[in-house]
This record gives structure tokens, C-alpha cells and sequence, in this order.
């Protein structure tokens, strides 16, 4: 399986999207957007920024479990990560994100 994005609907009628990697493993999530256009364009943002290491904020939850953060380049949170384990592994998340978005299909689930 390749890389790919998919956007869906969420129960209340928003649009949200996943970047999954290779292996099926869901690497990013997007907030909700109120449409699917806008949703869309939050996968070309995705696209577009993941490559830049300034736009990631590396960050620990209440817990402690590291996660970070997609920034696009108004500064705005276009993505988030789950959490993990340790840092090491939040930086190969980051570093999967950098390798799967840029070339990851967009499979819309959404109708």
C-alpha cells in the first residue's frame, strides 16, 4: 500500500483527513474543517509544508507522551501526531510525515 491521505466526514458534518503511511499507520490527523474544499486545501498544505523541520512543534501532553504539531506557514495547526512513546520515536514520526506527504495520493471517503 502506498502512502495516501483520507479524508472523511465526521459525525457531526465536518471533514477530516489522515495521512497514512505505507503501512497503514495513521501519522497525522487535520483539525476539522467545515467543508470539503477547505479540507482539500489542508492536504495541499500538508504537501507543501512537510518538508520544512521549523514548521514541526515538538510538544509533551499533560502525561508527558511527546507529540508534535504541522504548522502551515501562517501559523496555523494543520496537522497533529499521536502520542509516543519517547522522543526518538515522535522524530520518526516526523520524519515519516517529511518522507509519505509530499507524494501521498488523496483517497476521499467523504461521499
Amino acid at each position: 500500500m502506498a502512502s495516501k491521505f483520507e479524508l472523511k466526514k465526521s459525525r457531526n458534518d465536518k471533514f477530516v483527513f489522515n495521512l497514512l503511511a505505507s503501512n497503514g499507520q495513521v501519522i497525522l490527523t487535520s483539525e476539522l474543517y467545515e467543508s470539503r474544499a477547505s479540507a482539500l486545501n489542508g492536504i495541499e498544505s500538508v504537501r507543501k509544508n512537510a518538508a520544512d523541520d521549523g514548521r514541526y512543534g515538538r510538544l509533551c501532553a499533560k502525561d508527558g507522551s511527546p507529540y508534535f504539531t504541522l504548522k502551515a506557514g501562517n501559523g496555523q495547526v494543520i496537522g497533529q501526531s499521536q502520542r509516543y512513546s519517547g522522543e526518538k520515536a515522535r522524530e520518526a514520526g516526523i520524519e515519516s510525515v517529511k518522507a509519505h506527504a509530499p507524494g501521498a495520493v488523496a483517497d476521499d471517503q467523504s461521499a
